[in-house]
């Protein structure tokens, strides 16, 4: 599948299905059979074996004739249509109506489920958006290695991937798909070890390749920022792309997450340039296109309040909240070397309690216990640390830009076909894979 085709929802089809009223019933247990048609139904469906009757009795007849209409993916409609003509039914493509969102059905790819996650349990990418399933699997790891960097630990994490991928622990077969999520989470952190010098702490194991964290706090820190505007500059490009894709580039202009927020951000990094460079030009160019960019999101804001005096007022407030909410997403993402410093910090005391308790004898085991156990107790907490806080700002720094609104997904009708009759079972099987 190409590359850019894998960042979109599946394109999908209105459709009519049409079938004289004698196979009527016959029509829909290859429909269902086939399993790739979403049915407008006058009802929520389910898959029980009274589903067949219920969506029969509801179709609509004209004549000799009955029809449903539904949404089917494009590259499944050649086969539902051949399908279907054998039983003398047929596939009549429809315009999609005016103001309905056709559900959204994501591309399955085995190594990409784990980054689809993600987005999944933020919400439903609507079906006019770019699917950021990949970039957003890609920022997770780095940000979650930023935090988690150490050379052993990382590598604890990868032969947990690859563990994964074996499917040799059946209680953990159902996590198989997100092992080279995982792993990936493990490799990006043995890279930041090797960067920190850090390989179960402070051993020395290492060499420190970049700095060492709480010797060079501050060049962290203005890392995190850096990464931290990059991600959100690519937040922005991507909220742009999806505003436009939703309603055109009037729309994408005045929104605060489109080209005019895209603007006020930009504005900021130019100061922030002019400033630390001390290029006096730069200052008033950026007060000047924050100045436009205000201008243009006030206008949507206003547009979306509707207008009058308490839409005046609302505006003005949402105005001022995004301002405030653009440094402080900003400044949000030191997170990324504060929490780096902990695991650092932590490790360094495990380390140091290790060395000061090594002598000959007894107190040699006590301490590798305490090296070992301390060692497993910061995996585990600064994992989890590091997972929820790059969550976060996945979600809220992130996904708050790129999506403005919610899709529906994609539910083909595949109802229990138990209580067909033995005429209707003979039907020709075709397919029942969805993608």
């Amino acid at each position: 599948m190409p590359w850019r085709e894998s960042l979109n929802p599946v394109r999908m089809q209105r459709v009519a299905l049409v079938a004289p009223e004698p196979c009527w019933r016959g029509t829909l247990v290859e429909v269902a059979r086939i399993g790739a048609v979403e049915l407008d139904l006058p009802y929520t469906p389910d898959a029980g074996p009274e589903e067949l009757d219920r969506a029969a009795g509801s179709a609509v007849v004209s004549g000799p004739v009955a029809a449903l209409v539904g949404w089917v993916p494009v590259r499944r409609t050649s086969d539902l249509a051949a399908a279907l003509a054998q039983l003398g039914a047929a596939v009549v493509p429809l315009a999609r109506p005016l103001g309905v969102q056709p559900p959204t059905l994501l591309t399955v790819a085995g190594p990409s489920q784990g980054s689809r996650m993600l987005v999944n349990t933020y919400g439903t990418v609507p079906y006019a958006d770019v699917d950021p399933s990949r970039l957003a699997g890609l920022a997770y790891v780095l940000m979650f290695a930023m935090m988690f960097g150490d050379v052993g630990h990382g590598a604890l994490l990868l032969l947990a991937g690859l563990l994964l991928r074996s499917g040799r622990i059946r209680r953990l077969e159902n996590l198989k798909k997100i092992w080279l999520f995982v792993a990936g989470a493990g490799l990006t952190s043995m890279v930041f070890g090797a960067l920190y010098g850090e390989a179960f702490g402070p051993t020395g194991l290492v060499p420190v390749l970049w700095l060492e964290p709480l010797s060079s706090p501050m060049p962290l820190m203005l890392t995190a920022l850096m990464f931290g505007a990059f991600l959100l500059a690519g937040a922005y490009a991507l909220g742009t792309i999806n505003r436009v894709r939703e309603g055109g580039w009037a729309y994408a202009l005045y929104a605060r997450y489109g080209v005019a927020g895209s603007l006020l951000f930009v504005s900021v990094g130019l100061l922030a340039w002019g400033l630390t460079a001390s290029i006096a030009a730069l200052v008033p160019a950026a007060g000047a296109l924050a100045l436009v960019a205000l201008v243009f999101i006030f206008i949507g804001l206003l547009a979306e309040a509707g207008g009058g005096g308490t839409g005046v007022i609302q505006a003005v407030i949402e105005l001022v909240d995004t301002v405030i909410r653009l440094g402080s997403n900003v400044v949000s993402f030191t997170r990324l070397a504060a929490f780096g410093l902990m695991h650092t910090a932590l490790m360094m005391v495990i380390w140091n309690a290790t060395t000061a308790l090594w002598a000959p004898g007894w107190r040699a085991l006590v301490a590798a216990l305490v090296f070992v156990l301390g060692n497993a107790l910061a995996f585990a907490l600064e994992a989890l640390v590091a997972g929820v806080q790059a969550l976060r700002l996945e979600y809220y720094e992130l996904f708050s830009r790129i999506f403005q609104s919610e899709g529906r997904p994609f539910h083909p009708w595949a109802p229990d076909l138990s209580l067909a009759s033995p005429d209707e079972a003979s039907t020709q099987t075709y397919s029942d894979q969805l993608l």
